[in-house]
């Protein structure tokens, strides 16, 4: 028999990772403060909770996937949180993306209490976790991650153990930081072919196939050519990411001068079109910048597999 899993955080990345768990058959009891989001995943085979300790206490384990380490914090240790519904050996799998010292510290807590942790953020975004192809950055006891291995599986095309808690962390922040600089320059590439008199749908097609050629142009350029920038992630979350970039840099001693100024423009890029905007919009500063659009006909609003 497959464990159960409590899934608490049905946004975008959450309902689909969840929806995967419940498409192998496992069971999977669902929490989040949308009751919209609950509604869609019940309707697919999940069992409602009226609390995360309700959905642990009910399944044994649980999975978290949420936009920040104050919010990990509040559904695991706070009133009503995990820490309550978790049985003593019980594992909580912490698919949300945090800095290093924050998984740290929150694992502890989760250990003071016999609770064994797994952090396993993903990357390659919303499109590739709905058709379960997503990529898993666990960090952990190896021994833990085989026993929970068939339900990373389930969620995730791909799976790397990376070392220790924090470790996942750490290659998360690097694979998030880089997709920002590649999508800053994806956008500064498209316009000087605009600029330079360039059949847009061409360039990005000359692009996929040649040396400057990066998995954010691939997906991202898409959205930005038809001109619906929907990548289901946005301003905020870039933000935070960035920033756990550039504190790693200064604990580690590395200069990140690329990174600095790309956590820059999307200050800029929040403060022109709200925190709430698709990160993909980055590129709207340029487009504005140079007064024109960057349009080509054929490509999606959203990306589907």
């Amino acid at each position: 028999m497959s464990e159960r899993y409590a899934f608490i955080g049905l946004g975008h990345l959450g309902g689909n990772l969840a929806a995967s768990l419940i498409r192998n058959d496992f069971a999977v009891i669902v929490f989040d403060r949308d009751p919209a989001a609950v509604e869609r995943l019940v309707a697919f085979g999940a069992i409602a909770a009226s609390s995360p300790a309700e959905a642990a206490a009910q399944a044994g384990n649980a999975i978290t996937c949420l936009p920040s380490p104050k919010v990990s914090e509040a559904v695991l240790a706070g009133p009503g949180g995990l820490l309550e519904g978790l049985p003593r050996d019980g594992t909580w799998i912490e698919m949300s993306t945090n800095g290093r010292e924050e998984i740290l510290r929150l694992a502890a807590l989760a250990s003071a209490k016999g609770i064994e942790t797994l952090e396993c953020p993903v990357t390659g975004g919303v499109h590739l976790a709905a058709a379960g192809k997503i990529t898993a950055l666990v960090g952990g006891d190896a021994a833990l991650y085989e026993h929970h291995r068939p339900a990373i599986e389930a969620m995730c095309a791909k799976s790397f153990l990376m070392g220790p808690i924090g470790s996942a962390a750490v290659i998360k922040v690097i694979t998030n930081m880089l997709a920002f600089i590649h999508l800053v320059a994806a956008g500064e590439a498209l316009m000087l072919a605009k600029q330079g008199g360039l059949d847009l749908a061409q360039s990005y097609h000359a692009i996929v196939a040649s040396s400057g050629n990066s998995f954010v142009h691939e997906t991202e350029s898409q959205l930005i050519l038809n001109g619906s920038y929907d990548i289901g992630f946005t301003m905020d979350l870039a933000l935070k990411d960035l920033g756990f970039a550039l504190g790693m840099g200064k604990d580690f001693g590395v200069p990140l001068d690329l990174a600095t100024r790309v956590n820059a423009l999307f200050q800029q890029g929040k403060a022109a079109y709200g925190g709430g905007a698709w990160s993909t919009q980055i590129v709207k500063l340029l487009e504005d910048a140079v007064g024109t659009d960057l349009r080509a006909p054929g490509f999606p609003a959203r990306l589907e597999l």
